[in-house]
């Protein structure tokens, strides 16, 4: 009789487990099928920038003397990177100033890049210089090594001078952009003066 008894406790005791077990297996299973989407993770090529700037017209200096205005919708400083840099992807306007605070030279671009630690400003799309002697320089791509006081290009570039407009690929130029040339010339173009002759009549 006690034999009987002890397995009937057991027998009860083992269904009760069994329940238990395919309780917590109905709740846990589906949760585990469940694909969870995570984010992938951030790379070095997406690093955010530090600092982002809107509606920018400042001046910066360099060894104590404002040498440069920028004027840019929006300014962001990459510093935790390999190579730190400033990036100016809707456009930038840009003065350089000489000792007197003459203006040197003007600068317009659709996008620009400034390396800080190679002083290399990258220039790209739509690159529009004025010299302080007039003289006008049109390309798609531009580099300023500010380090070693040079302007340079191996892409196509237009110069307009006051009375003629020189075309070729590839460019140098110093900092001041008053002494130039320009490699494997396409042309050079008298421009025709035209202005109005004078008709009054004494």
């Amino acid at each position: 009789m006690s034999y009987r008894v002890t397995n009937k406790k057991h027998i009860m005791i083992l269904n009760v487990t069994v329940a238990i077990w395919a309780t917590v297996m109905f709740i846990l299973l589906p949760a585990c099928s469940k694909k969870k989407e995570l984010a992938e993770a951030v790379s070095k090529e997406d690093s955010l920038p530090d600092m982002r700037t809107t509606g920018v017209t400042t001046f910066i200096s360099d060894s104590g003397m404002i040498r440069y205005k920028i004027i840019t919708a929006e300014w962001l400083i990459f510093s935790e990177v390999d190579t730190p840099f400033w990036a100016f992807e809707k456009g930038i306007y840009l003065e350089k100033f000489d000792t007197l605070f003459h203006i040197d030279a003007s600068i317009k671009a659709d996008t620009a890049y400034y390396y800080e630690p190679k002083k290399l400003w990258e220039l790209r799309s739509n690159v529009h210089i004025r010299s302080q002697r007039g003289d006008k320089f049109d390309t798609q791509l531009m580099y300023w090594d500010q380090g070693k006081e040079r302007i340079y290009s191996d892409q196509f570039i237009r110069i307009e001078q006051p009375d003629k407009v020189l075309t070729g690929y590839g460019f140098e130029s110093n900092q001041q952009m008053t002494e130039y040339q320009i490699f494997n010339n396409t042309g050079i173009f008298t421009v025709e003066d035209t202005t109005p002759a004078d008709t009054t009549k004494n």
